[in-house]
């Protein structure tokens, strides 16, 4: 586990002294808890175009309607 240091207002410190005392935990568990909270509301959304788009376009030749086409996707998925 990573060690990290970090500056809070007194009134934050005041209120996880609180709730710490409160649901008798270390102060970092609740620190910990609400970074994963906090960290997965602002999830980024990536999409799979978002992850190949360098790639996208950089092949010359080839069928325009690969993906598409009934011709080009006989025999895709069987083993």
């Amino acid at each position: 586990m990573t060690t990290i240091t970090c500056k809070i207002p007194d009134k934050i410190s005041a209120h996880l002294d609180a709730v710490a005392r409160q649901r008798r935990v270390p102060k970092s568990q609740i620190v910990r808890e609400a970074l994963a909270v906090s960290l997965r509301k602002s999830k980024p959304k990536v999409s799979a175009f978002d992850l190949i788009k360098d790639a996208c376009g950089i092949i010359k030749g080839g069928p325009k309607d690969y993906a598409s086409h009934r011709k080009h996707l006989n025999g895709f998925g069987e083993a």
